[in-house]
């Protein structure tokens, strides 16, 4: 694994997403609270019982999911939940939610071009070394150990924060469930600002088994906030 130590305390002022998704995704992203007000009527039945901070969260997910899906031509559909607590996306659509501290996004495209999205946003630093251990392979707790001090949590939150990406966008394809130890984050280069990496089996993983095409994640960072995403396209 071979990653300059400024590759994770880089800041850019680029608005959310922006170059990280291919043409076809549209994405939508909210600062601040979400207001459940807007919810349609599924979605409120969907959201249940909750407290009001987790029902401005849900709000706020759902409201950038729709506004996505609008650039797309789909107007006016709910998101409902699956069982497994995944966004019920319209069967025209496939997409990616994602929640931080202050910061929500959604993802969103046309099931006929693609078959899985994934994103995630994490705060800087937000990984810290009591975690480590569940998040890192042992190569990559190496690699953050060997960077100074002050960027190492910034290098564990980046490191995450596209494997999440990656789980997220693999389990709509595989279904399967995956530790965080499971797969390495190999990072590969910069391009216009933005950087990306290759996501590697440390075990059995079915989405290389089912045709082994390269996992790419491409990731920034932006207002102290990492951002993650993972696409993969229908054949």
């Amino acid at each position: 694994m071979n990653l300059s130590p400024a590759v994770a305390v880089a800041s850019r002022p680029v608005e959310a997403f922006a170059g990280l998704l291919p043409p076809g995704v549209a994405s939508e992203h909210l600062r601040g609270p979400g207001d459940p007000l807007l919810l349609l009527p599924a979605e409120w039945k969907a959201l249940g019982k909750v407290t009001p901070e987790r029902a401005r969260q849900f709000a706020a997910g759902r409201v950038c999911a729709r506004r996505a899906a609008a650039k797309l031509g789909v107007t006016e559909l709910p998101i409902a939940v699956r069982e497994d607590r995944r966004p019920h996306w319209p069967e025209s659509l496939v997409g990616s939610i994602t929640h931080t501290d202050g910061f929500c996004a959604a993802a969103v495209g046309l099931r006929q071009r693609f078959v899985a999205i994934g994103i995630d946003a994490e705060r800087l630093g937000a990984v810290t070394p009591d975690i480590w251990g569940k998040v890192l392979s042992p190569e990559e707790e190496r690699t953050v150990k060997a960077v100074r001090p002050a960027f190492r949590d910034s290098l564990a939150t980046l490191i995450f924060s596209t494997k999440e990406a990656f789980y997220k966008c693999q389990y709509q394809v595989t279904g399967q469930w995956l530790e965080f130890r499971d797969v390495a984050v190999d990072f590969l280069g910069r391009n216009v600002g933005v950087e990306s990496c290759s996501i590697r089996p440390l075990r059995s993983v079915q989405l290389f088994e089912k045709g082994g095409r390269p996992a790419i994640v491409r990731f920034t960072i932006t207002r102290g906030i990492v951002l993650s995403a993972m696409t993969i396209t229908a054949h």
